[in-house]
């Protein structure tokens, strides 16, 4: 069984639907104490940060993951989700994140981009695989996901499994051992974001 977790952020229906799609069991969780009782863990999200982070905290969800993902078992964030991954964020100030991978969150810079863009990044776009993952089973070298985000992540390449180009190259997919992270939507991708959510239920 998958835990999708439930801290009020996020299109968590589209989520819990394209496991449903794909033949597994997810249901949402808000009790940290039940976190561990599961096989997986998604953490989705859309939103601010900070407001994220908050929410996460305030009933020591926070404190749940992270211990979760010390167990070794397969634990994904996607969108905002994924950037909570990260030590901390520049969204409004300076913010700690969970901590489980490496690296920060940081605006879209418009002044290094190659010719001009608007912020957020919306659409689709490719990324481009810069690791072998079992994460990436049966998909192509690059392929193409649906983004929404104006901040992105900055991570030393070792993390880095897939990178995307708006305006630069950014880290666009991550995994450090059993932690897994998506800056696209998987659940609003169709077939290619259907194979990663079907690879993650495998892992």
């Amino acid at each position: 069984m998958i835990a999708v977790v439930d801290y009020k952020m996020g299109n968590l229906g589209s989520v819990i639907n394209a496991f449903k799609k794909v033949g597994a069991k997810a249901e949402l969780v808000s009790d940290p104490e039940k976190l561990a009782r599961y096989s997986r863990v998604q953490l989705p999200g859309v939103g601010a940060f900070p407001d994220a982070m908050e929410h996460l905290r305030s009933n020591g969800m926070d404190e749940a993951i992270r211990e979760f993902a010390k167990s070794g078992k397969p634990l994904m964030g996607t969108c905002l989700g994924m950037q909570l991954l990260f030590e901390e964020s520049e969204e409004f100030g300076r913010h700690e994140g969970l901590g489980l991978i490496p690296g920060k969150v940081v605006r879209f810079d418009e002044t290094k981009f190659d010719h001009p863009h608007k912020v957020p990044h919306m659409g689709w776009n490719e990324l481009f695989v810069q690791k072998d993952s079992p994460i990436f089973e049966g998909l192509p070298t690059e392929f193409y996901l649906y983004f929404v985000h104006s901040y992105h992540a900055v991570c030393d390449d070792q993390y880095a499994i897939g990178k995307t180009h708006y305006g630069y190259d950014f880290v666009s997919a991550v995994q450090r051992e059993n932690v897994y992270g998506f800056q696209p939507h998987p659940e609003k991708s169709h077939d290619n974001g259907l194979k990663i959510v079907e690879n993650f239920t495998k892992l």
